[in-house]
């Protein structure tokens, strides 16, 4: 496996915390049920987006490019490394992974929060970008529980199935690099957790500065 990550400072470094968006960083081994969680996320949550990312691996069944991901050839995505497109970039279980960096930098630049979806290769690059990023792990209950939600999918061949099982372990240490941890056990409960992390962090001092300087200035004119 190998990772890219391109440092955002530069292009970030203008914008007050109060006024930057904010990365949510979710990631999970495979089939632990990131996405579905995402998507319920973002159905009940106000402003917030996704990122959607590259990749050269096939569309699943029910994928539509553009929607899910942006599928390209190798070929294409080599071209986008050397153009210094991604944001981040990793070798996955056999296929090329990349987040849009420029998707990121305008959203969160002009004060939008964002969602990405990565692996955890993914999510330790973005650590180290050094801006405003809360990193959320989606831990599956068990290795069955895995292996019967990658069979259930049935997107897989025996062998890609074989390797994201084998993978798995080494990802599931990773968690305690995270700042959120979600027991994906029980779907309903887990989104409520996703969505309240995101609901929590925007309540952060640091991240409403403008808005409780604006309420303090009003007390101060009365």
């Amino acid at each position: 496996m190998s990772s890219k990550v391109k440092d955002l400072k530069s292009e970030t470094q203008k914008i007050q915390p109060s006024q930057r968006g904010v990365l949510y960083v979710v990631s999970a081994p495979s089939g632990g049920g990131k996405g579905t969680l995402i998507r319920r996320v973002l159905d009940v949550v106000r402003d917030l987006s996704y990122s959607v990312s590259y990749t050269t691996r096939v569309p699943r069944n029910g994928e539509v490019n553009g929607r899910e991901y942006f599928f390209v050839d190798r070929k294409r995505f080599e071209e986008m490394i050397a153009a210094d497109e991604f944001l981040e970039w990793a070798n996955v279980h056999g296929h090329l992974y990349g987040t849009a960096r420029r998707q990121v930098a305008e959203e969160t630049a002009a004060g939008s929060d964002i969602v990405l979806e990565v692996d955890v290769q993914g999510a330790a690059s973005i650590k180290r970008l050094g801006v405003d990023a809360v990193s959320i792990f989606i831990l599956p209950p068990s290795l069955e529980t895995l292996r019967e939600r990658l069979v259930a999918r049935g997107t897989d061949s025996p062998e890609d199935l074989a390797v994201r099982l084998r993978n798995a372990p080494e990802e599931l240490n990773q968690y305690a690099t995270f700042d959120y941890v979600i027991v994906n056990d029980q779907i309903d409960r887990a989104a409520a957790q996703l969505a309240a992390i995101v609901t929590a962090e925007r309540a952060r001092c640091l991240r409403q500065e403008i808005l409780i300087n604006e309420v303090i200035q009003k007390f101060k004119t009365n």
